[in-house]
């Protein structure tokens, strides 16, 4: 008697292989146009500011950076290298470090709208700097003595850390990290670390509020060589895990104790996502301040354009994320010029649109 294969069957396996090159292809295009994204706001962010190096001098200004080159090549030379080179790297590693800590965020959790401020990451870092804002000439002039000019990053990137310690310990239970456990603790210091800044913010002077209001909404007009420095190890280190990453995530997404049964030591896992959520976030929050919906957008769009596997997600993600913040710098340099908008706020403008048309136009994704 001869066997028959449902005619369902047949017809989703052909479904499938008809979608792999059509997922291949989108795969490709979405590469493509993340590496031009970010090529191009790269050279714009390097060209735009208050001291004008056009498209047409760049070139000459970058070989004077090298010995040669007249004069006003010289001086523009100075300029991109001093200020304009140290902003577009600093901004591009904010960007990819935030996009990809978002994308583990959500997959961990297995939710699109996942963001890493759930973990309250963000606003510890917040508070430790609005602490040294307000309290530099009280219990925290210690800290500014010791680092000087660098302790605002210092306390920011030590408090991001000190939440992901705490979060760690209250979310493990028997050895296993709970993930409602890890949102519900995340949720509660975020909580606590915005009540604990008010209370920061209503003890403050004028000047102390200004430099509070403006930290939190998020600058990279005091990049140096220094803040590159400071968060590139955590950009890299986020480079490095992605290929280890990928075939756990893409595990976690079938649920835990399928990815257990996959190989995936998922315990293990969730802690380095973390922990390395934890590091990048903090890193960037204590460079630029915070900037918000990089984490939630960048990652979600990318899903909704090649699909889920983090193969795609994190790669492309980086790119992206790199790319949007670069762009929202440059337009916070330009529209309001020679003064700055705060770069949280132009991320809000673009981001928040953008996601609410995706929702409008998707419907609920929880």
């Amino acid at each position: 008697m001869t066997s028959k294969r449902p005619a369902g069957a047949i017809v989703s396996a052909e479904h499938m292989r008809a979608a792999e090159p059509d997922r291949a292809q989108q795969r490709f295009v979405l590469f493509a146009v993340s590496a031009l994204a970010l090529a191009v706001t790269a050279v714009l962010s390097l060209s735009i500011g208050a001291t004008g190096i056009s498209l047409d001098a760049l070139p000459s200004a970058i070989a004077a950076m090298f010995g040669d080159g007249d004069a006003e090549s010289a001086r523009s030379a100075l300029v991109l290298l001093d200020i304009r080179l140290p902003r577009t790297i600093l901004a591009a590693m904010v960007g990819a470090c935030l996009a990809v800590a978002g994308a583990m965020m959500q997959g961990i959790f297995r939710n699109p709208l996942a963001d890493p401020g759930l973990i309250g990451v963000s606003s510890g870092a917040a508070l430790a700097a609005v602490t040294v804002i307000v309290l530099g000439h009280g219990i925290a002039a210690p800290v500014v003595a010791a680092f000087g000019a660098h302790a605002l990053p210092v306390a920011a990137f030590a408090g991001g850390l000190a939440v992901t310690g705490t979060l760690v310990v209250l979310a493990s239970s028997r050895r296993t990290v709970s993930v409602a456990a890890l949102l519900l603790a995340g949720l509660v210091l975020g909580a606590l670390a915005q009540a604990l800044m008010g209370l920061l913010a209503y003890l403050s002077d004028d000047r102390e509020l200004r430099d509070l209001t403006l930290w939190t909404l998020g600058s990279l007009a005091g990049s140096s060589w220094t803040k590159v420095i400071g968060v590139a190890p955590f950009a890299v280190l986020n480079l490095l895990l992605l290929p280890y990453l990928v075939r756990a995530l893409n595990g976690l997404l079938l649920g835990e104790a399928e990815a257990f049964h996959l190989g995936i030591d998922v315990e293990r896992i969730k802690r380095l996502i973390i922990i390395a959520t934890a590091a990048s976030v903090a890193a960037a929050v204590a460079a630029a301040g915070i900037i918000g919906f990089v984490g939630i957008i960048v990652p979600h769009v990318v899903r909704l354009v090649a699909g889920p596997d983090h193969g795609t997600v994190l790669p492309a993600s980086a790119m992206l994320g790199a790319a949007l913040v670069l762009a929202a710098d440059i337009v916070a340099r330009i529209i309001v010029a020679p003064a700055e908008l705060p770069l949280g706020i132009v991320v809000a403008l673009i981001g928040a649109p953008v996601f609410l048309h995706l929702v409008l136009r998707r419907g609920a994704y929880v």
